[in-house]
């Protein structure tokens, strides 16, 4: 039998219990009594960067499948039952995890162990079900190239991250899904969707002992599959840009979107707090730096954000921007590239350091409030780096100094590492 090591986190009123089955499968159970709800996730430790070339896009369209039935559960019914049960459950895919979420109330959440143990290893992959649902992902794939900002941002990908697979999108691409098959699904769902591979969360208002002879009973006869170092796919390091690099594309619109890019660190870095930080105090509400200068001051751009991107293998600091009305985008470009210089060259403010901080750890208390956020921000922090981490983002970034924040827009935001992109209105 497992045994919980238990640890009181303050911050957010629980006590996470955490423990390894015999089989490999992690449990963490997040007691917290405040509310009548439990959230159960099962996180899979695979995403798009683990996928061969052949199997571009297949974490996402899986995540699909895993939806359309096994022999007990039949196509349709664990939306049915979790509907029927007044509880909500959907999933999501990312580069580096696969995550599945049930919320029910809390004398019946039991009922989210027997439809994802079940689905852990029994998925029909029914062929037609297959073409159905490919069809579906298609069409997604299609919907997302229909954004400009998104099809700019992944036709830069690869020059952030080079020859790594972060650079591909995560739903892959036509030509590759096109030739997929159940069986080429069945082989990736058996590398990686088993006991070994998996992190299940339970957050809320139970039992920990409860919930582990629960998870004992539904997971522990599973076998753990193959180990990581064998279902894991080989794949570069990620290799920094050769020098400065750009992307102009056009658009059927009088938009005119500039993004700025740089490859940055791994999550729970140093860097990844310094990046979290600048990100918020240059572009965050109307009082940020950026905000105030090429918005309010300046009226070169209608829009302006920044976001640090940091995942298990490296990260990318972007910079967004859209041009106001008879602003040439090369003048805003201009004007982002004096915005960096000058960060590289003046630490911020204590006001507005203490500003962004501020705004980072009233995100962080916003997220823990509920127990589905709660389990969210516990799982992913788990796959990415340790769950500990998650309770010590407030502490770490309230470390970062402005000098810090030179220092890093110094070392990364250079411009021989930047890669640019525009996406400018089709001419006449």
């Amino acid at each position: 039998m497992s045994v919980f090591e238990s640890t009181p986190i303050d911050e957010v009123g629980a006590i996470v219990h955490d423990t390894r089955l015999a089989n490999g499968l992690r449990l963490l159970v997040v007691e917290r009594h405040t509310d009548p709800v439990v959230a159960s996730m099962c996180w899979y430790k695979v995403g798009s960067k683990s996928e061969r070339t052949e199997e571009a896009g297949m974490s996402h369209f899986l995540e699909h499948m895993m939806f359309k039935g096994t022999p007990a559960f039949g196509k349709g019914m664990v939306d049915r039952e979790i509907t029927r049960l007044g509880g909500s459950n959907n999933a999501y895919t990312s580069y580096d995890f696969t995550a599945y979420w049930f919320e029910l109330a809390s004398d019946r959440w039991e009922r989210a162990l027997d439809l994802e143990a079940d689905r852990m290893r029994n998925l029909l992959l029914d062929p037609d079900e297959f073409e159905s649902e490919k069809a579906v992902v298609l069409e997604e794939l299609s919907m997302g190239l229909d954004d400009p900002w998104r099809r700019l941002s992944q036709a830069m990908s690869p020059r952030i991250f080079g020859r790594h697979p972060y650079g591909a999108a995560i739903i892959g691409y036509r030509d590759v899904l096109g030739r997929m098959t159940p069986d080429h699904m069945r082989a990736f769902y058996k590398r990686f969707y088993h006991p070994g591979n998996a992190t299940v969360v339970i957050s809320g208002d139970v039992n920990p002992e409860r919930a582990l002879d629960m998870v004992e009973a539904k997971y522990g006869s599973i076998e753990a599959g193959d180990p990581w170092s064998e279902a894991d796919t080989w794949r570069p390091k990620i290799s920094m840009p050769l020098g400065s690099q750009r992307i102009d594309m056009t658009w059927d619109d009088p938009g005119k979107r500039i993004i700025m890019a740089w490859p940055t660190a791994k999550v729970g870095s140093d860097a990844d707090f310094q990046s979290d930080v600048l990100s918020t105090l240059i572009a965050t509400g109307r009082l940020s730096r950026m905000y105030r200068s090429l918005v309010l001051d300046k009226g070169l751009a209608t829009y302006v954000a920044a976001h640090n991107d940091a995942r298990q293998e490296g990260g990318s600091f972007m910079l967004y921007a859209e041009a106001n009305h008879g602003v040439e985008a090369a003048r805003l470009e201009e004007a982002l590239r004096e915005e960096i210089t000058a960060i590289q060259q003046e630490p911020a403010g204590a006001e507005d350091l203490n500003r962004a901080q501020t705004i980072l750890a009233a995100g962080e208390r916003s997220t823990t409030e509920t127990v589905s956020g709660l389990a969210e921000h516990l799982g992913e922090y788990a796959i990415d780096a340790d769950w500990p981490l998650c309770f010590q983002l407030t502490e770490r970034r309230g470390k970062v100094t402005s000098e810090d924040m030179v220092e890093f827009a110094r070392e990364y935001l250079s411009e021989d590492r930047c890669v640019t992109g525009t996406s400018l209105p089709e001419k006449d």
